[in-house]
């Protein structure tokens, strides 16, 4: 999403060049493919490990740190290894994503208009909420020691970067469709005439 308002605001004439469907396909399946990819190391090491405590973890889904907790095997290398993976993935997306903001942001700056400045940034502000949820909410919960593990507030974090910001997507979507924004007036005025 970055990418693509960093290209419809900084080079909206080469928009439908750059951002084809065979781009957007190519760009698609490198996100997916990296996101099956990135858990087989977690896998891999985790099936290794041995559970002597209870079998039941404190958390709403399977997530590493609470699978570690109740582990009886060393987690050093589990750690170790989110740690790594933390910081290549979220941290190269994040920059990625604040990269393409600050270039989004130098060109709003530049158009004279404070219509047109008002249009590019609403363009931008839901997903860049999203972004900041998404991002702020996944360091806080995996970028720290997990002698700091609190199993009730991990849970809050995850639901979060989990739930919370999936279910908001469409709605700060729709909300912004200008089809939707008519229809939703149409049913308003169905509903008054009614009344």
């Amino acid at each position: 999403m970055a990418y693509d308002r960093y290209m419809a605001i900084c080079h909206p004439l080469h928009y439908v060049v750059l951002m084809s469907l065979r781009n957007t396909a190519y760009l698609s399946t490198m996100v997916w493919l990296v996101g099956f990819l990135d858990p087989i190391a977690h896998t891999v090491l985790i099936a290794k490990m041995s559970f002597c405590a209870t079998h039941s973890i404190n958390h709403f889904f399977c997530d590493v740190l609470p699978l570690l907790q109740i582990s009886c095997s060393d987690t050093s290398e589990v750690e170790n290894l989110t740690y790594i993976i933390g910081a290549l993935m979220a941290f190269t997306t994040f920059l990625l994503t604040l990269v393409s903001y600050i270039f989004i942001i130098s060109t709003i700056l530049k158009i004279k208009s404070t219509e047109g400045r008002m249009k590019a940034f609403s363009t931008c502000t839901s997903h860049l909420t999203c972004v900041i949820m998404y991002y702020g909410t996944l360091m806080c919960l995996h970028m720290r020691p997990t002698s700091n593990y609190s199993p009730e507030e991990d849970m809050y974090f995850a639901l979060l970067y989990v739930v919370l910001v999936p279910m908001l997507n469409p709605f700060i979507y729709t909300l912004k469709n200008k089809e939707f924004q008519e229809a939703l007036t149409k049913y308003k005025s169905k509903v008054l005439l009614k009344k």
